[in-house]
């Protein structure tokens, strides 16, 4: 019993990690790891607006580029700002003590956020920055109170604001956050394509944190399917075994 209770004491509180600690409801991200155009689009949005100051120093650009179908010319062209080689780490040319005065905290490495905080955290994180003139960039998030960095893909989404309705709380009438965003159409995106914008990020960042995913899934397979024949043939082996001995 006090190994089963030892356990639990060890899953319940890495489950919590993995949500991210929050205590706000987490949207679906629903992203696919066998969408090639998803992962590929989310890799240009992430080069071109998140790797400034956050680097996938555990992956590298050669690597990314043959598991989600880009050409390795293209990706040297188009997806490389730092002028590394194509062999290279994915790795930022940020200051990190620069940007420990800038944002308050040095920017963390992204490879593994997925596996740290959860999809559906980070999907519902960067649709849930709102304006809050309080902060030093002027913006919030609801999911992460007191973010310390700016909404970079504000020209995207658009202005961001908390949406507010008026409820009776406590016999008064108060407004009361309803825990939506609502923008003010001036983002390059529909809210439809910011969303999906979105949804193809996180699906990048849930294969950078782990690149074997789809493969150690095909290969759970045929462990399983060596397992049942092996189940099938340790069966009748065991009734040949027994056959005599009554």
């Amino acid at each position: 019993m006090k190994t089963w209770l030892l356990i639990l004491s060890l899953l319940v509180p890495s489950a919590a990690f993995a949500a991210g600690g929050s205590s706000v409801p987490l949207d679906d991200a629903n992203i696919d790891l066998t969408d090639n155009a998803s992962l590929q689009r989310g890799a240009k949005l992430f080069m071109n607006y998140c790797f400034g100051c956050h680097s996938t120093q555990y992956q590298r650009y050669e690597r990314v580029a043959t598991d989600i179908g880009i050409p390795l010319d293209l990706m040297q062209e188009n997806l490389i700002f730092t002028g590394a080689k194509i062999g290279e780490l994915m790795e930022n040319s940020v200051d990190d003590e620069q940007a420990a005065k800038w944002f308050g905290a040095t920017p963390p490495d992204l490879t593994l956020v997925a596996r740290v905080r959860g999809v559906d955290w980070i999907y519902t994180y960067l649709r849930t920055f709102y304006v809050d003139e309080t902060r030093p960039f002027g913006v919030n998030n609801v999911v992460f109170p007191s973010v310390g960095m700016p909404h970079v893909l504000e020209e995207l989404q658009g202005i961001p604001t908390k949406k507010y309705e008026t409820r009776l709380v406590d016999g008064e009438e108060k407004l009361v956050f309803t825990g939506e965003i609502e923008v003010d159409g001036s983002g390059e995106m529909s809210t439809d394509e910011y969303d999906q914008a979105v949804r193809d990020i996180t699906n990048f960042l849930a294969y950078s944190a782990e690149p074997i995913a789809l493969e150690r899934q095909r290969l759970g397979y045929w462990v399983l399917g060596f397992l049942f024949i092996l189940l099938i043939l340790s069966y009748f082996l065991k009734k040949e075994f027994w056959r005599d001995v009554h």
